[in-house]
């Protein structure tokens, strides 16, 4: 790119067209793209959004889709309620489809072919010589989360060195080299801080990457985003809880400025552009609580009505016959109470529910809200196995009454399940609560695998959280439609950024590009 980068970003309102890697359902770019100029033109509009799961595109298209509007169109809340398919959607609007169509690409980066399509965008973009850049994205994280090193350690024969999921973040760089960013910004896992290929750390290998992306050794500056003491590269290390996120979700974010931007920017810390941190944690209360209640639902035999009352009453009773034998008292005493309310009820919750519910926390409402939606999308519960029902009525009522999730060795032994390594110490929250006053733990993609570490804080609900609920934890917005199957849904929720984290951040890097006051 031929650019005299020494020059002042350009004047009134500058704009820099956003390239979004490994993007998943959206959630970094949902964030950036959501910051506006005084006269409503966005900062970082999206330039490319680039995923390769087929599921996970689709919502990142119509994701795309609906900001090709200043206000989303009437139909648009027709196709998240049901009520008109996504073609006679398309068929109405096909220009913005178009637009839509151009913005997003399902591609594996690192392949060939994703090279070829993606350098040939890249070059047109590129010709435009007044255009800067923003890249933005996470590459893929199994590699490095624990859980995945464990996994890859019980894999016969693996070699971390042939694993090319170590070596994605390869192709983040390549693409910072082409375009030449005034800024970028890479998240991942916090395993990335300690995991290792051949003997070697791969964090100091990504940040001497990072710094070099340019051509020489410090084309890009690394900065912290938080004014933080603990732990390895405490400034990029993002523990979301503490910026208003109802959620524990601690996550490597590392923002990067080109050199000849970054030489003009105040000292850091303390020169006013680091994430600042909210006044009280958000939690699971102000995100979910006034959701319309739901029953799980019975994975096994019969699923009517009748049928899970019967079961849930069942389980209750099991639980607090349990709890009293082993010295819960205050634990027994709420579950007859979950029996008593089970009973009195002349009807059953449903198992799905379109109502549209408040947000308790002001801050999260006016984000996440929409007044116009018709409906609550992807909002239904998942089928469990009696036996679990007693676990999940157990875990909840002793979270209420303890103000924590239960350990293993706190299940009373009538209720454990039959695992090997229940009493190993391993899996000493295998049954974990999301406790009404406190941030969530981590939403991850494990959710569309069981509900267990995703307990609905309700007893006498007896289920785990839905795609919305894990949504809302997540804070993507009520409007934002998760495509493809319910496990599909939990996947991509789990895997993304928080959309209201990516708008702060964003609001950090415009500061520093003298894009926003």
């Amino acid at each position: 790119m031929d650019q005299n980068h020494d020059e002042q970003i350009a004047p009134m309102n500058p704009k820099f067209k956003t390239i979004d890697l490994f993007a998943g359902p959206g959630g970094l770019a949902e964030g950036f793209s959501t910051l506006r100029h005084d006269d409503g033109s966005r900062i970082f509009p999206i330039a490319i959004s680039v995923e390769k799961e087929r599921s996970a595109f689709a919502t990142l298209r119509l994701r795309a889709f609906f900001r090709q509007f200043g206000e989303a169109p009437h139909q648009y809340y027709e196709y998240i309620a049901g009520r008109i398919s996504q073609n006679e959607l398309i068929a109405l609007y096909p220009a913005e489809w178009k637009q839509a169509v151009h913005e997003t690409e399902m591609l594996e980066l690192g392949t060939p072919e994703a090279t070829t399509i993606i350098d040939k965008r890249l070059d047109q973009l590129m010709s435009d010589s007044d255009t800067e850049f923003v890249v933005i994205g996470g590459p893929p994280c199994q590699a490095y989360s624990l859980v995945g090193r464990a996994r890859n350690r019980g894999i016969v024969g693996y070699e971390a060195e042939k694993d090319h999921r170590h070596f994605l973040y390869q192709e983040y760089i390549r693409i910072l080299e082409k375009s030449r960013p005034a800024a970028f910004v890479m998240e991942n896992v916090k395993g990335m801080l300690s995991a290792k290929v051949g003997g070697k750390s791969i964090i100091d290998q990504v940040l001497k990457d990072l710094r070099a992306a340019g051509g020489t050794d410090d084309s890009y500056t690394l900065l912290p985003l938080v004014d933080e003491g603990r732990g390895p590269l405490p400034g990029n290390l993002i523990r979301s809880e503490d910026f208003g996120i109802p959620q524990c979700r601690h996550r490597v974010i590392i923002l990067g400025l080109r050199k000849d931007i970054a030489s003009r920017v105040p000292p850091l810390p303390g020169s006013g552009h680091l994430l600042v941190s909210s006044s009280r944690p958000v939690t699971v209360r102000d995100a979910i609580a006034d959701m319309p209640e739901l029953r799980s639902g019975l994975s096994k035999g019969g699923d009517s009505d009748e049928q899970w009352q019967a079961a849930a009453i069942n389980a209750a009773e099991l639980a607090a016959a349990a709890c009293g034998r082993e010295g819960h008292g205050k634990v027994a005493k709420r579950l007859r109470a979950v029996v008593t309310e089970l009973r009195a009820r002349y009807e059953v919750p449903p198992r799905s529910s379109s109502q549209i519910t408040s947000i308790r926390e002001n801050g999260l409402a006016s984000w996440m809200a929409d007044g116009r939606m018709m409906c609550l999308p992807n909002h239904n519960s998942r089928g469990h196995m009696e036996s679990d029902l007693a676990r999940y009525a157990f875990a909840s009522a002793f979270a209420e009454v303890e103000g924590r999730s239960p350990k293993a060795s706190e299940f009373p032994g009538d209720l454990a399940p039959a695992h090997q390594n229940w009493d190993s110490g391993k899996f000493a929250d295998r049954f974990r609560v999301q406790c009404w006053d406190r941030p969530s733990t981590t939403v991850t993609s494990h959710i569309s695998k069981d509900g267990h570490y995703f307990i609905h804080p309700d007893p006498s609900q007896c289920r785990s959280l839905t795609v919305r609920e894990a949504a809302r934890l997540q804070t993507f917005p009520d409007n934002y439609f998760f495509e493809g199957n319910r496990t599909q849904q939990y996947v991509q929720v789990g895997n993304a950024v928080p959309p209201l984290l990516a708008r702060q951040i964003a609001e950090v890097v415009a500061k520093l590009l003298g894009a926003l006051d």
